[in-house]
Parts: structure tokens; C-alpha cells; sequence
């Protein structure tokens, strides 16, 4: 059997870099990583391809979700024949479900495909981002189906915020879940073991459907230098429509991976080669206000 671990927690938790560290913890071992990604876009695999050629991503949607099951289930299917060989057999499966996910269907799922036969879950990791948690927790029902159906919880990015608030953020994770013990972490750099005993977790609930009205996702191409500036300038009248921001543009002449959240936005310069495009994922449905914020970067204005 193969250990099977699911890493969850809303757009901008810190999945990616948690998932990064894991990569550098196993390096030299047969750790495979799916990478789900929520936009049409994918942003995370590229980045994570850094640390391993050991990625595959699956994007355009949740993986628990009606749309896009069957391929996550196809995907899981030929991952020991792609990635593994007679002398270096997979050893485990790291999942970074999008942040919209509900794990709770995740050991179903695997039971009614009959990967079960071939996978333990072994772990679900929920990532908490302690600058979005509160306000998320009273809007979105699957940020608490994340805290319920975690066999590890993180408070990440503790280095952002002030005590109070990290504090606060335990508390309501605590009172979700009292069986687990939320870790403090910087940079998602936890030691968690991943690959024990199945967890009996994550045993029920349903798939989601196609469109979650919550969400509005675009892809904007830019064929032009993006002003960080009037960027920063137009995304503060906006921000509370936006979750999440990540990709690949160019600024003053310079390569730079952007990625915005709740804690704020993140520019720094890259060598990736990737087209110069923006994935956006709104609250939906989206205004009036956020869709001329998209049209005005996408032409330049």
C-alpha cells in the first residue's frame, strides 16, 4: 500500500510552500505530488517543479468536486506505473487539494473507486492562514470542513501577524476540532509525520458541484509591462473581492512571480519562463468594480 497525504487550507494559506519544504525533506526519495489548482492556470506545479520532477498537477476546478473527480481517480491510477520504476518504487502520494476543498469526501472517494486497494490515507494536513481564518470561517462552510477532517492543523505565516490574532486563530481551530493541536509555522516548515498508520478521518460527505457561486476565476494575459505601482494602488479599492492573485508577469523590464492573499501581496523575481498571465480567483460573483480592476490590467490602463 501506498501512504496517501492530503494537504488542504483556503487560496493563500502557505499549501505550495509547505509543500516545497516537504520536497526538499524527501529529496532523493520517490515522493510524488498532485497539485490541484482551482483556476485554469497552473501556477503551483510550475513552482514546485523546482524542487522535484516528481509533480503532476490537475487544474480547472476541486478535485472533490463533480467536474473533475474522474480525472483526480486517473490520475492516482497511473501514478506508481508513470513515476515509479522496479528499482525505485513510489513511496508515497502528497494531494494539495484547492482551497476550496472538503477532505471529508476524500476517504470515499478512494473507497468507491476501489484505490483503496492501492492507497492509505495516512494524513490530512489543514493550513490556516491566521489573517483570513475569522472572517472565512462565518462566509465559507468548507474552511470549517477543513478543521474538522484534519489530522494535523498549522497556523501559518505567525510571523505576519500579531499574538492576539494567532491566538484568537487557535482558539476557534481548538473549538473546531479539540482532538488535534494546532502547530505555530513560518514558511509552512513543520515536522509532521505524514506517512504512519491510516487515518480514520475524512470517511464521509458528498462530492461538490461544478460551479461553487462562491468563486469567480479568470485568466488574464498580459502582453505588456505591468506598473506595480498603479497595480498595488488598484487592487487596494478592490481587495475585498479578491482571494486570491498569483503568475507570471514583467515589470520594468525585470521577470517576477506576483502572488497575493490575505496576508498581502508577494513580488519576487524569477527565472521562469512562463507566458506573462495573471490567475484570479474573486468572490462571486464577481462586481462590477473587480471586473473593470481585471479589463484595466489586461489592457494596460
Amino acid at each position: 500500500m501506498i501512504p496517501l497525504a492530503l494537504v488542504t487550507g483556503f487560496l493563500g494559506s502557505g499549501k505550495t510552500t509547505f509543500l516545497k519544504q516537504l520536497a526538499r525533506r524527501y529529496r532523493g526519495r520517490k515522493i510524488v505530488f498532485l497539485v490541484n489548482e482551482f483556476s485554469a492556470k497552473d501556477v503551483d506545479g510550475a513552482l514546485l517543479a523546482r524542487e522535484t520532477p516528481d509533480v503532476v498537477s490537475v487544474a480547472g476546478g476541486s478535485i472533490f468536486c463533480r467536474c473533475l473527480v474522474t480525472e483526480f481517480i486517473a490520475r492516482l491510477r497511473e501514478l506508481p506505473a508513470r513515476f515509479g520504476t522496479s528499482a525505485a518504487l513510489v513511496e508515497a502520494v502528497v494531494v494539495e487539494a484547492s482551497g476550496i476543498a472538503n477532505p471529508a469526501v476524500a476517504g470515499q472517494m478512494l473507497r468507491e473507486a476501489q484505490l483503496d486497494r492501492q492507497y492509505d490515507l495516512t494524513a490530512v494536513v489543514a493550513i490556516v492562514d491566521p489573517g483570513s481564518f475569522g472572517k472565512l470561517l462565518r462566509t465559507l462552510p468548507n474552511i470549517r470542513a477543513q478543521i474538522e477532517g484534519a489530522s494535523h492543523i498549522l497556523i501559518n505565516k505567525t510571523d505576519a501577524y500579531p499574538a492576539a490574532l494567532i491566538g484568537q486563530t487557535e482558539a476557534f481551530v481548538r473549538e473546531i476540532n479539540s482532538a488535534v493541536t494546532p502547530v505555530r509555522t513560518t514558511f509552512g516548515a513543520a515536522d509532521v509525520e505524514l506517512f504512519g498508520a491510516r487515518f480514520a478521518g475524512a470517511q464521509g460527505g458528498e462530492l461538490a458541484a461544478c460551479s461553487d457561486p462562491n468563486y469567480a476565476t479568470f485568466n488574464v494575459p498580459l502582453d505588456h509591462d505591468l506598473d506595480l505601482d498603479r497595480f498595488r494602488a488598484a487592487l487596494e479599492a478592490v481587495k475585498d473581492d479578491v482571494y486570491r492573485i498569483k503568475g507570471f508577469v514583467v515589470a520594468a523590464g525585470q521577470r517576477l512571480y506576483l502572488d497575493y492573499s490575505a496576508s498581502g501581496l508577494r513580488v519576487e523575481e524569477t527565472s521562469e519562463q512562463c507566458p506573462s498571465e495573471l490567475a484570479f480567483i474573486l468572490r462571486g460573483p464577481a462586481t462590477a468594480a473587480a471586473r473593470r480592476f481585471l479589463n484595466d490590467i489586461h489592457t494596460g490602463r
